[in-house]
């Protein structure tokens, strides 16, 4: 995470908890005390908070723009960061892309945001958003809302063909030499409806995932066409899939 990462993630938790300490910071954000301090004073100096003894506190000022999945404080943040900016860099002027849920598909959003590409998606996080950042062209796949994954599902007799695209970016919970798997089973299933209708199946996961086995298949390996993992993803595994005929990127 990065100083400004950082920054924005001490204003986030100061604006839900009110104040934090000294402790807090080095607890929540894995810094050393001198870092901590240091933020505190940088942060204080700026107007963003209130520096306290031993600590901060809140100042009375806007809510920073919600952000899903409290995304600053999200697992191997630095490396979905680096495996969005890959994914967007696959991504041509004039094309449209899929965009399906979860952390690294709001900072794959976050990557493409002002740019001539078209984001289909039923994540209404991300869609939200990208219409608050006055991007362009945004599709939002229209079905019954799903509060627990904050997305949107169509009947299962909808009509998968109006949201082609050049790509579909989607992630899992495990990818090993077979595919890649998912535990939301309705997810699942809506997305499947669409794999036959985009150009390029992209799956990017943290290299976490990789080598896991968990829930559902949701695509053999021979569907997909690219993967974007970390660079500690497992050996074995990234050159299986690479003998397969899949590309993977290492970031």
């Amino acid at each position: 995470m990065t100083e400004s990462q950082r920054h924005h993630a001490i204003i986030d938790f100061l604006q839900r908890q009110g104040q934090l300490t000294v402790s807090d910071l080095i607890v929540n954000f894995d810094v050393s005390p001198a870092t901590a301090r240091r933020d505190i004073n940088k942060l204080n100096e700026l107007g963003k908070l209130r520096k306290v003894r031993n600590g901060a506190e809140a100042v009375n000022l806007p809510r920073p723009a919600w952000t899903p999945l409290n995304i600053y404080q999200a697992q191997n943040l630095d490396e979905k960061m680096r495996i969005a900016q890959a994914a967007a860099a696959l991504c041509n002027p004039g094309e449209s892309v899929v965009i399906n849920c979860g952390s690294t598909a709001f900072l794959l959003g976050r990557e493409i945001v002002g740019r001539d590409i078209q984001v289909i998606t039923n994540y209404l996080p991300l869609a939200n958003f990208l219409i608050e950042q006055e991007h362009e062209s945004v599709v939002i796949m229209g079905g019954q809302y799903n509060k627990s994954q904050s997305i949107t599902l169509a009947p299962q007799e909808g009509d998968a063909s109006l949201y082609a695209g050049h790509w579909m970016f989607t992630s899992g919970k495990g990818l090993t030499t077979e595919g890649l798997y998912k535990t939301d089973m309705l997810t699942a299933m809506a997305e499947q409806k669409i794999l036959s209708y985009v150009g390029k199946l992209a799956v990017v996961v943290d290299s976490s995932k990789v080598g896991q086995r968990a829930g559902m298949l949701f695509s053999r390996a021979d569907q997909i066409d690219v993967v974007i993992t970390g660079k500690h993803a497992d050996a074995t595994i990234v050159e299986q899939l690479r003998a397969q005929g899949v590309e993977v990127i290492l970031v």
